[in-house]
């Protein structure tokens, strides 16, 4: 019962406050790339499952979305286009 409720707490640690997600455009612009998942991640240097986290909206380091911006084909200053809520 106790994994349950830590697994619990960790998952809702990462989200938002109150339970908002981060709205961000990294699925869209990778799915119009032709682009998978594990494809952004090995281009990103971090892990499939960061992709899958980050394009849920849960928050994740500065480092990560500027290596996902990169990995995109986007200037670290078209952060907006894909991270419209920083």
């Amino acid at each position: 019962m106790g994994t349950l409720y830590s697994k619990k707490f960790n998952r809702s640690h990462r989200q938002r406050p109150e339970g908002k997600v981060a709205r961000n455009l990294v699925k869209e612009i990778r799915e119009e790339n032709l682009m998978s998942k594990a494809e952004l991640a090995r281009k990103a240097g971090v892990s499939p499952l960061t992709i899958d986290r980050v394009e849920k909206g849960m928050n994740c380091r500065m480092e990560t979305k500027r290596k996902i911006i990169l990995a995109l084909g986007y200037k670290l200053s078209d952060k907006h286009k894909i991270f419209p809520e920083d």
